[in-house]
């Protein structure tokens, strides 16, 4: 969008170019069939993210390169190895390169990065199996332009083995934690209750049994008795992610804030050359926290009657 209002100032876009450009940055049509939101991350700093399930190896490829080309980078999802194989193919052919995770992936064009966010986001397994959906939200939080810290395999099942890797998350400053976890899903709810950072519940279908595909994960953080976990849908790593993204970056927002708040009043304060070090007299100095003044002040004392109940008696004439 700069770079459009840039050309536009110096006469190489006329109004009606650069208007044109606008609205195709905000949304790209491909084949009658997949429209890319290509403005929702200067809306809301989240990136679209192409969801691989149901679309054939070529059709994801494309569309994740397409949103490469057009805001430099293209996230896609859920990849079997035939996407990709289709994607390092599509990836080559357009000089571009390739950020892997898991199963998701983050197709970038040369020389591109998101804009840096100073936000931090811990993200926490319980087990090795719930790595995966981790993963997709660790991609959605780097796209972001903020960091992410990833610590897998910290279920109750060894509850030992958390508290380290927690007080390191919290030492690194993460701003909010994600903790991912299957089986009986008691691994957010644990945490929420012994930090002061929100925390995000990612159910896994990882388990066996009746509710082994996440339910029983879902259910147990939606009662969890630690106040304020905020849950999300069974594998939703995106989602997870998206949540923990706008978190992160409003934080690091107050922080700048307060930073240019604090570097405006200490070079704009007064400077006094004769401060102010009298004692408060009697008249100015308070009382102790919760007791009354009750002595009465002289002046009034005396221009009331007793007799008149405090109210100053008319003359009679």
């Amino acid at each position: 969008m700069r770079d459009v209002l840039r050309r536009l100032v110096a006469g190489e876009l006329s109004e009606d170019d650069a208007l044109a450009e606008l609205r195709r940055m905000q949304l790209d049509e491909l084949g009658g069939r997949a429209r890319l939101d290509l403005g929702r991350y200067m809306r809301r700093g989240i990136p679209e993210v192409v969801l691989a399930t149901g679309k054939s190896a070529t059709e994801a490829a494309r569309l994740a390169v397409v949103m490469a080309e057009q805001q430099g980078q293209g996230l896609i999802s859920r990849m079997t190895g035939a996407h990709r194989d289709a994607l390092g193919d599509a990836v080559k052919s357009a000089n571009m390169t390739v950020v892997p995770y898991h199963s998701s992936a983050r197709v970038l064009r040369d020389g591109f990065a998101p804009e840096a966010i100073r936000g931090k986001v811990g993200i926490l397994t319980a087990g090795t199996s719930d790595v995966p959906v981790a993963d997709e939200c660790r991609m959605v939080v780097e796209a972001g332009g903020l960091e992410a810290r990833l610590e897998s395999d910290l279920g109750v099942a060894g509850l030992h083995r958390f508290v380290g890797p927690l007080a390191a998350t919290l030492d690194w400053g993460a701003d909010v934690i994600v903790v991912a976890a299957g089986m009986d899903g008691v691994l957010p709810g644990l945490i929420a209750g012994l930090v002061d950072v929100p925390v995000i519940g990612l159910p896994v279908s990882t388990g066996y049994g009746r509710g082994g595909a996440g339910e029983g994960a879902l259910t147990t953080m939606l009662q969890s008795c630690s106040t304020g976990l905020v849950v999300v849908n069974i594998d939703n790593g995106i989602g997870a992610g998206a949540a923990a993204v706008l978190i992160a970056a409003r934080a690091a927002q107050g922080r700048r804030r307060g930073r240019s708040t604090a570097t405006i009043a200490s070079t704009t304060a007064p400077t006094m050359s004769n401060p102010n070090t009298a004692a408060a007299t009697a008249r100015d100095a308070s009382g102790p926290p919760g007791i009354a003044k009750t002595s009465p002040r002289a002046r009034i004392a005396a221009r009331t009657m007793t007799s008149s109940h405090g109210k100053p008696r008319r003359r009679r004439p």
